[in-house]
């Protein structure tokens, strides 16, 4: 295995996981491609650590900005896309926190994800990572988001140029999420969100999760409550930010 045959497969199969990694097994003949340089593999020096530990790392990582924040430390902050006003103004408290020592990671997602981006902005750096094509905007109304993020952070894909939207993706998207993080923080979701997929695959990998806390009767906030009860992290003043 080596990055030109990675990288002939990812093209090939569009950035899906599951075929790259058969292809690799089968041995796949490839015919090398010439790229330009915006990508790294698994093979490579650059390619982070704490994404190595994943049951799953991805094969390539196409990237637009900042590839140095890599070698910085990051926490992860998620969130649902229909923010409520006491999550939004709780992630902002937090990433202009955070953002003082971290990279902060997200989705660029409607909602929390976009949020924690341009907070971080206000104060360091961020990366987002996509769940399409490195070069397809997705929520197109992030446009001007994606076009900050590429200038002043770090934009990331398993998924090569003109990848289409695909719902699976952005699953799969979450896992670097949760690994390029030391610790993740959950600013609301509910029970059936993709947040919850993200602390999974951040529990898995040994990481920190502090959530959050939502009142008994705000169902928006459900997911946050119940992985307080499972043990997370209670989110309740700024102070602790301080000791990470």
């Amino acid at each position: 295995m080596n990055s030109k045959q990675l990288l002939a497969y990812s093209i090939k199969y569009e950035g899906d996981y599951t075929s790259i990694h058969k292809a690799i097994e089968n041995n796949e003949p490839y015919v090398p491609i010439k790229e330009e340089g915006f990508y790294f593999t698994l093979c490579d020096e650059i390619y982070p650590e704490s994404l190595k530990v994943l049951k799953n790392p991805p094969f390539v990582l196409y990237y637009r900005g900042n590839i140095e924040l890599l070698k910085k430390e990051c926490v992860s902050v998620i969130g649902s896309r229909n923010a409520l006003s006491y999550a939004i103004k709780w992630t902002e408290k937090v990433v202009k926190e955070l953002s003082k020592r971290y990279v902060i990671v997200s989705g660029m997602a409607k909602g929390i994800d976009g949020l924690a981006h341009l907070f971080a902005m206000e104060n360091g750096s961020t990366i987002a990572v996509l769940g399409c094509g490195i070069d397809v905007i997705y929520p197109l109304c992030n446009k001007e988001l994606y076009n900050q993020i590429k200038t002043k952070g770090l934009i990331l894909s398993e998924y090569p140029m003109k990848t289409e939207v695909r719902k699976h993706q952005f699953v799969m998207r979450n896992r670097i999420i949760a690994g390029l993080g030391q610790s993740l923080f959950v600013m609301q979701s509910n029970l059936k969100s993709g947040s919850m997929i993200t602390v999974n695959v951040a529990l898995d990998c040994g990481k920190d999760i502090t959530c959050l806390p939502f009142n008994c009767d705000q169902i928006e906030g459900e997911g946050n409550n119940f992985l307080i009860q499972q043990g997370a992290n209670i989110l309740t003043n700024l102070e602790e930010l301080t000791k990470l």
